[in-house]
């Protein structure tokens, strides 16, 4: 029997109704295709443009022991990896990588994952779940606030880098919580819009304090700060007093992927605990092998993150110069707050007129009002190409009032 039916609306009408509010609203996102490799210069829709839009901090993504490393262990172990670790997909590779993190963040040892994402996320929600409390700054990384949600731990924000606050709420949830309940504290060390470094000391002595398991996650540090690049917690003096550090390869180590490092009883539980771990296919020998000769070079050469900050502190006074009010920068990045998307978006557009390269930064990935162009800078800018993005930026400048 045939029986009529009427035509369905599109399920899936919403997603066009949903991109048009954002094109009306100025937030809605297209990805830019390069073709060229993360350089100083890049190659955009067929011009050469110099890039301060990207984490490759050091200049390592297209070094040539980086590359060659990869291409190698591409010809030796394949293009991937094939399985979960825990199936057949591990590797000496990972195990050789894994070693040369734990000891280049002080750690007994350290556990690999396929993205800094994944990495905060499996992590979050293996160690703390219903009944317990994750605190988190309000600045967070994304993937840290889903690893939060994915805990169903409860979550409790503290103001940005504020201890203070921080303190406050531990010692309120100290004394409403039952026994056997864990807290845990999690922050960036650099935040990744802001460019700015969390008070790590005072973070530190409040867990101390309140018998909370402190996470910090390195991905803007781990290269650039620190002594020879060992990230903030080194820099601080810190090292094996948080219980959790996180980082990630795809940054100033030219790579892709993530890493926790802790004690040897902490990573062998994410080994078992952690869901993004267990279940996802190990990181690809190439990228393995291109991590390791990135954190090769930065052992061997630790001028490579004291000129990152240099040039970053050059691009900052040559802005402030400019009449842009930007910080002072810790590491890499440099936000140049503008307020609307519309301002951000055009900014960003003059400044590609005169080829220079800056992403406009939009709600939800910073609060509203505070749209901004992110720059940031690699250690292989020259300083002439640093003073040309500035004359860029004064050019583009829209006039007072």
């Amino acid at each position: 029997m045939i029986h009529d039916r009427a035509v369905a609306a599109d399920p899936l009408a919403f997603c066009a109704e949903e991109l048009e509010r954002l094109e009306a609203a100025g937030l809605r996102r297209r990805v830019r295709s390069l073709e060229s490799a993360s350089e100083p210069e890049v190659m955009l829709d067929g011009r050469r443009v110099l890039c301060l839009a990207s984490n490759n901090y050091l200049g390592l993504a297209a070094h040539p022991e980086v590359v060659d490393a990869a291409a190698e262990a591409a010809r030796r172990y394949g293009a991937g990896a094939g399985s979960a670790r825990l199936v057949t997909g591990g590797l000496t590779l990972h195990d050789e990588l894994e070693a040369r993190l734990a000891a280049f963040k002080g750690t007994a040892d350290a556990v690999l994952f396929s993205s800094g994402y994944l990495a905060n996320l499996g992590t979050v929600s293996a160690l703390v779940g219903p009944g317990d409390a994750v605190f988190s700054d309000e600045l967070n990384h994304a993937s840290i606030i889903d690893g939060c949600r994915l805990s169903r731990a409860d979550v409790l924000v503290y103001r940005h880098a504020d201890a203070g606050h921080l303190e406050e709420r531990l010692t309120a949830w100290r004394a409403a919580a039952g026994a056997g309940r864990r807290a845990l504290v999690v922050t960036d060390s650099v935040f990744s819009m802001d460019g700015d470094v969390a008070p790590l000391p005072d973070i530190v002595a409040a867990c101390e304090r309140h018998g909370a398991v402190l996470m910090v996650d390195e991905a803007h540090a781990t290269g650039v700060v620190g002594p020879g690049g060992r990230g903030a917690l080194a820099g601080w003096g810190l090292e094996g007093r948080a219980g959790v550090v996180m980082g990630t390869l795809s940054k100033a180590l030219g790579a892709a992927g993530g890493f926790v490092a802790g004690s040897a009883d902490l990573c062998a539980y994410l080994r078992n605990r952690a869901r993004s771990f267990i279940f996802d296919t190990a990181l690809p020998p190439p990228t393995a092998a291109a991590a390791l000769a990135g954190l090769a070079v930065v052992e061997r050469e630790p001028e490579r993150p004291v000129r990152a900050r240099r040039l970053a502190g050059r691009l900052a006074a040559g802005l402030r110069a400019a009449g842009y009010a930007v910080p002072d920068p810790a590491a890499a990045v440099l936000p140049v707050v503008v307020g609307a998307p519309e301002a951000a978006l055009g900014l960003s557009a003059r400044l590609l007129d005169a080829g220079v390269l800056v992403t406009a930064i939009r709600p939800p990935s910073v609060p509203e009002g505070t749209s901004r162009l992110r720059a940031t800078v690699m250690a292989t800018h020259t300083d002439a190409e640093i003073d040309r993005a500035v004359a860029a930026f004064a050019a583009a400048r829209p006039p007072a009032g």
